[in-house]
């Protein structure tokens, strides 16, 4: 907000001084034309977009979307890719996980950072308690999900969720938003899911049929982990036959998809696409993605992140961490010399997250 102030600033400083060359022109002109020159300048900056109403449901509890602050919609604290056939707590040492990823998140914090949505899901190490424990020490919020999470030929998955119904699965995470997680009383903030690329298998499209059923019984929205274009376009019109709002859905890792015809296309039909791929080897590519939508006029349905973190279960010492800051220290810098205003800044980090993940309603 006050890099925005003070480039207005500067540009009216600009103008008057240019102005004095005019003292011969006489006041009546000068004045007139000083005025056309900060009008000018003033509508060059695009209006703020106004903060959602509704809720975030953080680990900790509800907030206001408006005060979610700069937010992180795709990262990870801790990972167990064992597959859900052995994926177990005992696996790990909670205090051990919460000492590695502790500074990480003050790291973060410290760069501006408030709201973060943790995306790991049920079978695959999600532990909202831990997650509790780090928002109270850090003081930031942390959002975790309910669903379940089909990609990597469905390693990931419970035994149930291959046989049991579309209905049934959706009444397990409508259940969880109801009651909370396990005897923990922590509420999913979001629904994750996962599919591989398409054309859908029949376990994935009934995946994707249980989160619409899941998302218009509890307005979380939906998060899904895609393998490519053909996949996300099928989960809309997935969406669409459960009558299920689009608006509600994010194609995580959009970024990797090679038809950028594909991401515009899921845009403005209303979904988000989510750029979740921010590393130090991947600016250029997201730039040239970002400067696609805005050409597009679709910046308004844009997320970004990095899908960084995380502590593996299983490797010594929870094995390489990628902290969550290359959005800040090198992006958004990256962004600006590109030419994108601090309201589009604020959009991108602020207002699209706090829209994307608000609910309406409580209960």
């Amino acid at each position: 907000m006050g890099d925005r102030r003070y480039a207005v600033s500067l540009k009216r400083r600009a103008i008057l001084k240019s102005g004095l060359a005019l003292l011969a022109a006489g006041a009546v002109g000068r004045a007139a034309m000083e005025n056309d020159a900060l009008t000018s300048a003033t509508a060059s900056i695009p209006p703020e977009p106004a903060l959602p109403t509704g809720w975030i449901i953080t680990v900790e509890g509800p907030i206001p979307a408006a005060e979610a602050g700069i937010m992180l919609p795709h990262e990870h604290v801790m990972v167990d890719f064992i597959g859900a056939d052995q994926v177990d707590s005992s696996r790990y040492d909670a205090d051990e996980v919460f000492s590695a990823v502790r500074p990480h998140l003050e790291r973060v914090q410290a760069l501006g950072a408030r709201t973060i949505c943790e995306c790991t899901p049920a079978w695959i190490g999600r532990d909202p308690e831990l997650l509790r424990r780090l928002a109270a020490a850090t003081g930031l919020r942390l959002v975790t999900n309910t669903g379940y999470y089909g990609a990597g030929a469905n390693k990931y998955l419970p035994a149930h969720a291959l046989t049991e119904s579309a209905g049934q699965l959706a009444e397990r995470w409508i259940a969880e938003w109801r009651d909370g997680i396990g005897q923990t009383g922590i509420r999913p903030g979001f629904i994750k899911i996962g599919v591989d690329a398409g054309p859908l298998s029949d376990v994935h499209r009934k995946l994707v049929a249980a989160a619409a059923r899941a998302q218009r019984a509890t307005g979380l929205t939906i998060a899904a982990h895609t393998g490519d274009g053909i996949a996300a376009l099928e989960e809309l019109d997935v969406l669409r036959a459960e009558a299920a709002a689009i608006e509600r859905f994010i194609w995580v890792h959009a970024q990797s998809e090679p038809n950028p015809d594909r991401l515009l296309e899921a845009a403005r039909a209303g979904a988000w696409v989510e750029l979740d791929g921010i590393g130090h080897d991947t600016l250029d590519q997201h730039l040239t993605l970002m400067l696609a939508m805005r050409e597009a006029g679709l910046l308004g349905r844009v997320l970004l992140s990095h899908d960084a973190g995380w502590y593996t279960v299983g490797e010594p010492g929870g094995g390489a961490y990628r902290g969550h800051d290359t959005l800040f220290t090198d992006f958004i810098p990256l962004l600006r010399e590109r030419g994108f205003s601090q309201p589009e800044i604020d959009q991108l980090i602020i207002h699209n997250p706090a829209k994307a993940f608000a609910v309406e309603r409580l209960s």
